[in-house]
């Protein structure tokens, strides 16, 4: 039977824990605390004074910083489960960090289900691939196209709150992402091997296939070359576009059909480093997928022929370019974590439900068409889709687009950030601007707004108030004002009729 270890921590509380290993990881070997709140990862050798150092700032000032002096630290939790305190023991240096929220672990499998098993962390692996979700994830846990993009988004949010204090993440990958499709939800783990400014980044430099190319062409450097690049935000940010891409597509963007050389590593090294080159860049067509290679539980995610990057929306498609084709090579255009954030907002609200009852992705990106389709079934859209056209007029002037549009469903719900654009949907959007403002409705044949919380809203092209409790029809043309205070939004429907 395991014994139980009491130590004193580095900021003075009592730390307890049975000394029986539960899990190891790359250089770490975990114990359960005594009331399960809580694990103690025990770094196998000894640690040196600057990686000390570093664990130091970061269980004390960043974490002061991003969870104790700002009215958002309880948000982040739920994004990172943070290192608390450091102990000491037999020697050896270790970090006590909170237990995984219990969403982040399989449940509900059924117990002659040949692979994954109840209790087994939901890796973001698992999720990543098409051979690993068509041949191993149950059907009912792989979540919907929708729920894929809000678990990019907390991803893309954290990762932007990371870089704003002045982190990095050292090896940002699906290995150290939790995530739940079913709720939407991620965490990202591993927050100890953070890379913090005036300390040198951990000696791992990334997992393979989310290492950025320019660290890989130096990475036979000592870590005190000058000459060597080594993880930081830019690196950050070439890892982050590939997890979104592998998220929502099911494939790398890198994996290619061409081999570069017949030696593996080698090969690995120049498909990721110095010969990397998108899968769909436009014109130069050298790393093509070739589907005739694909095994089939490898399709039809894994044919970019057939499920093309476009799919995502035009606000991801611009950004997949900038990762993948002009900050490939040049770190300094990667998108930032914050422009994915805003891209993947905008994304969500211009989804629509697929029609089809048995279509695994229930959701899809409008596609700007007269005769939009399911992507992923084919199942085209019967009936009138109203898509809502946002404009705003700065500082009262004349109103201009802002290249933003909400797809409009039965019982969809109208918020505060799509009525004002100085409301943002994100850690600091309040109790209050989370209620919702209005819903939209298909009653007696039409298209409706009912108004349930904005005092000026005003039907433009008839001339009148719509009072809360009032509803406006959605028709062709129409201009709806929803907010006359400064940031207030004009809408201007548009149907498409199929």
């Amino acid at each position: 039977m395991a014994n139980k270890v009491t130590l004193k921590a580095s900021d003075g509380s009592t730390v307890e824990f049975y000394d029986e290993i539960k899990a190891q990881g790359g250089v770490k070997d975990v114990y359960f605390s005594t009331d399960k709140t809580y694990v103690v990862a025990f770094y196998r050798k000894q640690i040196n004074a600057n990686d000390k150092a570093r664990l130091e700032n970061i269980v004390g000032v960043y974490r002061a910083k991003i969870f104790i002096q700002n009215p958002e630290g309880e948000y982040w939790k739920s994004i990172f489960p943070w290192p608390t305190k450091m102990v000491e023991w037999k020697g050896l240096t270790g970090i006590v960090i909170p237990f995984y929220d219990k969403k982040f672990f399989f449940s509900g499998i059924a117990d002659t289900w040949p692979f994954i098993k109840n209790g087994q962390e939901k890796n973001g692996k698992w999720f990543s691939s098409a051979k690993l979700i068509n041949r191993f994830v149950p059907t009912e846990q792989k979540g919907t196209f929708l729920s894929r993009l809000h678990m990019c988004l907390k991803i893309a949010r954290g990762m932007r709150r990371l870089h704003a204090a002045g982190l990095a993440h050292s090896d940002l990958s699906y290995n150290n992402v939790l995530v739940d499709p079913l709720s939407g939800s991620a965490c990202i783990i591993d927050d100890d091997g953070l890379v913090v400014p005036g300390k040198f980044p951990p000696e791992v430099v990334g997992t393979p296939g989310f290492i950025a190319p320019e660290v890989l062409a130096t990475k036979a450097l000592k870590v005190d070359d000058p000459k060597k690049n080594l993880p930081k935000r830019t690196t950050d940010q070439h890892a982050l576009a590939v997890l979104i891409y592998t998220f929502l597509l099911n494939r790398h963007p890198l994996d290619g059909g061409k081999v570069w050389d017949i030696d593996p590593q080698k090969d690995d090294d120049m498909r990721y480093g110095s010969n990397a080159l998108f899968i769909e860049h436009p014109t130069d067509k050298t790393n093509r997928v070739k589907a005739g290679q694909l095994g089939k539980s490898e399709l039809p995610q894994g044919d970019p022929d057939k499920l093309p990057y476009t799919i995502c929306g035009p606000y991801l498609k611009k950004l997949f370019d900038r990762a993948f084709i002009d900050g490939l090579h040049n770190p300094s255009a990667r998108p930032t974590a914050q422009e994915w954030e805003v891209a993947l907002v905008k994304t969500c609200d211009l989804v629509q439900p697929c029609q089809n009852p048995k279509c695994e992705a229930h959701w899809y990106v409008f596609d700007n068409t007269t005769k939009p389709k399911c992507p992923f079934c084919g199942q085209e859209y019967k009936g009138q889709l109203p898509i809502l056209n946002f404009y705003y007029a700065p500082s009262h002037g004349k109103y201009m687009s802002e290249n933003y549009r909400l797809m409009v469903y039965d019982k969809q719900t109208l918020y505060k950030w799509h009525s004002n654009n100085l409301v943002s949907a994100n850690e600091k959007t309040s109790a209050e601007d989370k209620k919702p403002v209005g819903d939209f409705h298909f009653h007696n044949g039409q298209w409706i707004l009912i108004n349930r919380r904005l005092p000026d809203m005003k039907d433009i092209t008839e001339g009148k108030d719509i009072p809360i409790g009032g509803y406006v029809p959605l028709t062709e043309g129409r201009q709806i004002l929803l907010d006359k205070s400064q940031g207030g939004r004009l809408v201007v429907v548009q149907l498409v009729k199929n």
